[in-house]
This record gives structure tokens, sequence and C-alpha cells, in this order.
């Protein structure tokens, strides 16, 4: 895993990223609340409606207009990230796997949301019981996704995924539906990263794509948009061309409306951001 390269990334963006926060609104990495906080913002103009308890009574005699004080009120957002680690995660294009792309996406949030004093929570689903990571951010919170993943026996010492030695069980799909509708219910900011094949209940899903704060991506490799089926999948282990798995083409039923794909033989990193901002 490059870090210097998703380091790269938050770079470049940085400067746009929260450049509407003056408004009210509720954004991916963080949320501006106008109101009686505890930080002044700026005079405004005093309009009709206004609370007449923040009406600036020097300023106002001075200028003969009156106005009045505005305050900004910081909160920090809880990002959780939901991590498909499911068996066709595991194949991508060109020695990237769909599940590699995924991880950076999770470095990369980390990294974001340290510069937004934010924090971000990684939800791991590979097996029956996902597992949820605590709130970090920085390298902190990369770190221990790393050790984590590294203890599930899907990294190795060098940050990379052996495709060749992962053995993921069955996602508990009703446990991570669950989940999903407490975070979505309860206003957090929901990255739901997966490449859709291991889930049978697309409606309750879909159902979730309606809420502001759910940011659904289709992670997809060129195998998944081939028409050709059944696919045989090979890769090199120790310089030896061995078999890997077979997949069969999945033609359930499609996800719709607020959904973003993200392709692994593109420049994943930067089209997650475009696709955020």
């Amino acid at each position: 895993m490059n870090l210097k390269e998703i380091d790269k990334v938050v770079g470049s963006i940085q400067s746009h990223l929260f450049r509407n926060s003056n408004s009210y609104s509720v954004g991916m990495l963080k949320s501006h609340f106008r109101g009686a906080g505890l930080q002044f913002k700026e005079h405004q103009i005093y309009n009709p409606g206004d609370d007449v308890r923040f009406i600036d009574w020097k300023l106002s005699a001075k200028t003969n207009t009156t106005f009045v004080k505005t305050f900004e009120e910081e909160r920090n957002v809880e990002i959780y990230i939901f991590l498909d680690l499911s068996e066709s995660m595991f194949y991508g294009y060109q020695g990237v796997s769909k599940a590699q792309v995924c991880v950076e996406l999770c470095c990369l949030l980390y990294l974001l949301a340290d510069k937004s004093k934010d924090r971000v929570s990684v939800v791991i689903m590979n097996n029956k019981s996902p597992l949820i990571l605590p709130l970090l951010s920085g390298h902190e919170g990369i770190s221990h996704l790393i050790s984590q993943l590294e203890k599930r026996g899907i990294l190795n010492e060098k940050g990379k995924i052996d495709c060749f030695n992962v053995n993921p069980e069955p996602i508990n799909e009703n446990k991570t539906l669950g989940l999903l509708k407490n975070f979505v219910a309860r206003g957090k900011e929901v990255v739901f990263l997966s490449d859709m094949k291991n889930f049978e209940n697309k409606m309750e899903l879909q159902k979730l794509l309606v809420r502001r704060n759910m940011h659904c991506f289709s992670v997809v490799s060129p195998i998944d948009e081939s028409n050709k089926q059944p696919f045989t999948i090979y890769g090199k282990r120790k310089g030896r061309r061995s078999f890997l798995r077979l997949f069969l083409k999945n033609d359930d039923v499609e996800l719709k409306g607020r959904i973003k794909k993200i392709k692994v033989e593109e420049r994943y990193l930067e089209k997650f951001i475009r696709e955020m901002l």
C-alpha cells in the first residue's frame, strides 16, 4: 500500500474541501451549524425574524444599520466505513484487487478526517460477525486498521493482500444491514464500499440510498463488467501460474439511485474524491 500516494491525493484536494461550509449543511466530513455557538463568526444585517438578543447595538449605532452577531458551533463528524471483504472482493485488475482498493480508500478517509478534526470507524465485513473498529483518524487509524487486517490474515507484512491465502467467511447480511440502518438513522455519515455481489436483500439496501448521509460506492473490476462467463481466474504464486477461483456473473437486480461506481483499473483515489466533492 502506497501511503505516500494517498498523502499526495489528500494534499491536492485540501484547498477544495469544505469551501461551502458557511451555509447550513451536513457535509461528508464536516458539519457546521449556525446558532448560539461558542465561537463568534461574523456580523450580518438584521432581517425580520432574527433573534434580537444577538443585535450588536454598538456597531448598529455607529453605522445606522442594524447588525446581528452570528455564531458557529463546530461539531466533529463521525464517519463509519462499511468495508466489504467477502470472497468476490479478492480479484481485480493487474494485481490490484477490489479489496486492496477499498482498504486504500479507508486510509484516504482516515487522512482526510485527521485534517478536518473528524473521526472514522471501519466496519470490517468478512465473516459472520462484523468487526467495528474504534473511532480514530490519521495515521493512528490507518495503523489500527492494518493491524486488524493482519490479524485476520487479509494483509501481509508488506501491506498487500495475498489473494491466494485469504479465506473469508460468508457475510452475515442481517447483522450488516442492521448496523447500516442503525448508523444511518442516527445521522452518522456512512460510506459503503462493496461490489454488491454478496447481498441478496438488495431492496433493504436500496431503501437506504435515499438518505443524504449514506454514500454508497460499487467497486468493480473488468471481470464484473464482462459479458463472458464463466470466469476462470489465474495468478502467480512463487513465480508459478496457479488457479485462483471461478466466479459466475451476478445477474441479480442491480441497485439504482445514489450509488457511484469505482473501477479498479482507473485512478480510483482521485475518482473517489471527485465523486465525494
